[in-house]
């Protein structure tokens, strides 16, 4: 049985090896909060073991962003950060890496004044775009690992001693990372042959359209012409394979934008932009939320949906059984990375170009010829249960099963 420190090696070299997959000579951009120090310094060394020419360390403290919400002046949140966008679309054009290591804090905004943070939210998008832009079309290499931090574990084990949580959050991870595995590397790559298997079958059937129903659920999704069914392990713009999340567990493509219809209710709650948005539904109109509710978070869905005209529309579709580790570990983590790993999801805002066959090579206008939807957010919500069922559409109108209770049939 392995102990912590092996454990924690073993995690770092996930985060290069199968993450981001450092090359000789490459330079890796780490963004992290401070309190994850301990696992970036490993990670830095790792990197440089593998062959790093620089790693550039990107340090926030979530003490720091709490007091900018509270204190700062208005009208700072409508300045964009042209020089930190800059640096990154620089470093991405020149072959860099990009690591984020998280340490949520899903209460960490709660009570801010909601404007503040929608207002921050999209002028960072509008400098950031050329950035993301890379991104979303695997022109770089990215990734995106956790560390438990003490506000993140109280929030997930709050009935555990306050001197047992982070420990618990700890054990967990390890387990849905395959870090407590003697060769984590193998055990990774046994795995994303597997979700690689359930993309080929899905692309071999060419659905025209999924129809999902489940309690608060009856929702149709078209498809594009040419969609690709993808799972997390890509290959960037120099040829190099990358996993952009670990953990993963499910397999995605995108949705055409103007083709959803229905009703869908979430089934998990959302930790966005420092608040928590939960029990909510969305009705949909030729692609379009065009009604919603929320139990709570109701301010924070709606700024989510009013960020541009792409955020009130889908640009992902993820698959992911319910009898898979994460879902079955019960733990509601409060944070996407491992939340939309325990349950089928759909995302507003941006499609990733590379989910159309030859997306990573077309303009914007291009790909919004095509049905894909362009936004400056991109955001996942849970909404798989055991009790949903999918149907895949053909071209002829039949149905057929995808997804039974909530597995794949």
């Amino acid at each position: 049985m392995l102990d912590f420190k092996q454990k924690l090696e073993n995690y770092a070299l996930l985060a290069v090896k199968i993450g981001v997959n450092v090359q000789p000579g490459q330079t890796l951009v780490i963004n992290a909060d401070i309190v994850s120090a301990e696992l970036v310094r490993l990670i830095v060394r790792k990197a440089y073991e593998a062959g790093a020419k620089l790693v550039k360390v990107n340090y926030s403290d979530e003490f720091v962003t709490r007091t900018r919400y509270e204190l700062a002046p208005s009208e700072s949140f409508l300045e964009p950060p042209k020089w930190h966008a800059d640096e990154l679309e620089d470093l991405g054009r020149n072959g860099a890496a990009f690591l984020n290591v998280v340490s949520t804090n899903p209460d960490l905004l709660n009570g801010i004044e909601a404007s503040r943070i929608a207002d921050n939210q999209r002028t960072a998008g509008i400098a950031m775009a050329p950035y993301r832009e890379m991104l979303m079309s695997n022109q770089i290499s990215w990734s995106i690992v956790a560390y438990p931090s003490v506000s993140w574990a109280a929030k997930v084990f709050p009935d555990a001693a306050p001197e047992e949580q982070v420990d618990l959050l700890w054990d967990a991870i390890f387990k849905a990372v395959r870090a407590d595995q003697e060769n984590p590397v193998e055990a990774w790559s046994k795995h994303l042959g597997g979700l690689k298997q359930r993309c080929d079958i899905l692309n071999e059937r060419r659905y025209r359209k999924l129809h999902y129903t489940a309690p608060g659920t009856d929702l149709t999704l078209e498809l594009p012409e040419g969609h690709i069914w993808c799972q997390a392990g890509a290959v960037n713009g120099r040829g190099v394979p990358f996993l952009a999340n670990i953990p993963t567990e499910e397999v995605f493509t995108a949705p055409l934008k103007t083709g959803a219809n229905g009703t869908v209710s979430s089934t998990k709650p959302l930790s966005y932009g420092g608040n928590i948005i939960d029990r909510f539904t969305l009705t949909l109109e030729n692609g379009k939320v065009t009604d919603f509710t929320a139990e709570v978070g109701y301010e924070a869905l709606a700024s989510l949906l009013a960020m541009d005209e792409g955020a009130a529309y889908f640009g992902e579709v993820a698959l992911v059984p319910y009898h898979s580790p994460i879902s079955e570990s019960g733990i509601l983590y409060f944070t996407t990375l491992y939340d939309e790993n325990a349950s089928c999801h759909l995302a507003l805002g941006a499609a990733y170009a590379f989910t159309l066959q030859d997306g990573i090579n077309m303009t914007k206008e291009q790909l919004a010829e095509h049905g894909m939807n362009h936004s400056l957010t991109h955001v996942d919500f849970m909404m798989g249960s055991p009790e949903m069922n999918i149907d895949g559409i053909t071209d002829d109108g039949k149905a057929e099963p995808i997804f039974r209770a909530g597995n794949w049939a």
